[in-house]
């Protein structure tokens, strides 16, 4: 039996739902796998706790110590990352993601911001570590696309990568060609929990390209904060697009595209709608990858939600004791 200890960072939606799916499936996994997951620590904005039963007890809360020694008396084989994605967030999130690695702690991570500004720096120190950085959580929550772009489509010489990583925009866009207002359909996906409070990202496309260019960096080794992004918003004036497409039969969707390891763009596209995109339903997302002779193979699903995102982290948390590969490539 394989123990893995984990410190988990991040109390809120996603960290509880990894702290809520690994309660439920811990006994599962020893099973199948013979890996024993179990958090023994969870560190939030200001304070710290260690869990009773999956769980975290009214006023068990004290304050934050230094995240080496959590690590250390915790015995962590997993430092799992499930923090926002802000610009607040990044000194912090760097910081505890390069002390995981010098303390030879595995990575599993959902934030994206240290991805974008410090990628060759954490591939470096977790190689230099033994350990193994997996992102999962990043690339597509529960869309294993990071996996086939990390892995599985090595030797398959991928030429190009394009989808609708973002299942807010296909939402949102769906419903403009019903003929819904373009804040209508946001509070439509916010009440549904597949938009976040504030989707600028989503809208502007700048959460698609991220998602983008961090496969890029599993594919190609691309310098992803150097890489170029250009990037259509989807604004009010988007809906008559949206109903125009409809009305020939397709559907207008936010497709991001990398074709070279230098840069990224997202454009809007009328899909046929039966075509990989197109057929794309509700917060659903797909990534095709374009492979030379082997044709495009197409991974399509993995919803957007808070327990989407706890499944990909749980995921990545399993490969880092089943197939724990040293640094994010």
């Amino acid at each position: 039996m394989i123990d893995v200890p984990v410190v988990l960072a991040g109390a809120g939606p996603v960290g509880r739902a990894y702290l809520d799916l690994v309660a439920a499936r811990s006994r599962r996994w020893r099973a199948r796998y013979g890996v024993n997951v179990r958090v023994s620590a969870v560190r939030g904005r200001r304070g710290q706790a260690v869990p009773e039963g999956g769980s975290l007890p009214h006023g068990s809360w004290s304050p934050l110590t230094d995240l080496a020694a959590v690590l250390r008396e915790h015995r962590a084989r997993v430092f799992v990352q499930a923090v926002p994605s802000s610009a607040e967030a990044l000194p912090r999130a760097a910081a505890e993601l390069h002390t995981a690695l010098e303390q030879g702690v595995h990575v599993a991570t959902a934030t994206k911001t240290p991805l974008l500004t410090a990628w060759h720096d954490l591939d470096r120190a977790a190689t230099d570590a033994g350990c193994a950085v997996r992102i999962s959580g990043a690339t597509g929550a529960a869309l294993p696309a990071g996996d086939l772009a990390r892995s599985v489509l090595r030797g398959f010489d991928v030429e190009a990568v394009e989808g609708c990583p973002n299942g807010t925009a296909t939402f949102v866009l769906d419903r403009l060609a019903d003929g819904i207002e373009l804040p209508e359909a946001i509070a439509a996906a916010q009440r549904l929990g597949i938009a976040e409070a504030d989707p600028t990202a989503d809208l502007s496309g700048d959460d698609a390209a991220t998602k983008l260019r961090l496969l890029a960096g599993l594919l190609w080794a691309a310098d992803v904060p150097s890489m170029r992004v250009s990037a259509s918003p989807i604004t009010e004036a988007t809906a008559e697009e949206a109903r125009s497409a409809a009305a020939r039969g397709r559907r207008l969707r936010h497709v991001a595209v990398a074709d070279s390891p230098e840069s990224v763009r997202v454009d809007l596209r009328a899909e046929a709608a039966t075509s990989p995109l197109g057929g794309l339903e509700g917060p659903d997302k797909a990534v095709t990858f374009h492979c030379g002779d082997a044709g495009a193979i197409t991974v399509r699903g993995g919803r957007s939600s808070p327990h989407g995102a706890a499944l990909a982290l749980a995921k990545d948390t399993l490969a880092t004791a089943l197939d724990p590969a040293v640094g994010l490539r």
